[in-house]
């Protein structure tokens, strides 16, 4: 196989991650195919499925536990001033947002967190597949070798 399409399957399994967009979990769909099909082909495509899929893993790890840590704080910071135990369906809810919770800061700061990675993302994939594009191996940054 000619290396110009070795060079052009690799930067296909880097941007088939953008297909989540499109079909639901895409971003690992997309370049599992990719990579399973042609890894046989070329040691170049077998390097860079296994970057790409270890970052998507390495992703939903990471997005995973900014959500089991960011959601309850943003819960438990809103519904701080609500007496559960002594609930009268009467009376209407009233909530007091002169005191802001810091756990609100502490979850919307989680928030903006997971908003910065997923702009880092868009851009590590970006400059992988123009690696790609160009011949050369790309690491992601914080990516967890899964697949070795």
């Amino acid at each position: 196989m000619d290396q110009n399409n070795h060079k052009t399957i690799a930067t296909w399994i880097h941007l088939s991650t953008f297909s989540r967009f499109i079909i639901p979990f895409g971003n690992f769909i997309g370049p599992l195919l990719l990579w399973v099909t042609n890894k046989e082909k070329s040691e170049f495509i077998d390097a860079h499925g296994k970057q790409a899929i270890n970052f998507q893993i390495s992703l939903l790890l990471y997005t995973m536990i900014i959500g089991l840590v960011s959601i309850p704080l943003l819960a438990f910071g809103i519904l701080q001033g609500i007496d559960f135990f002594d609930f009268n369906f009467d009376a209407p809810i009233d909530f007091n947002l002169s005191t802001i919770s810091p756990l609100l800061f502490i979850g919307g700061s989680l928030g903006f967190l997971a908003v910065i990675a997923f702009i880092l993302e868009l851009v590590c994939v970006l400059t992988a597949s123009l690696k790609a594009k160009e011949g050369k191996l790309y690491t992601y940054p914080l990516n967890i070798k899964f697949i070795k």
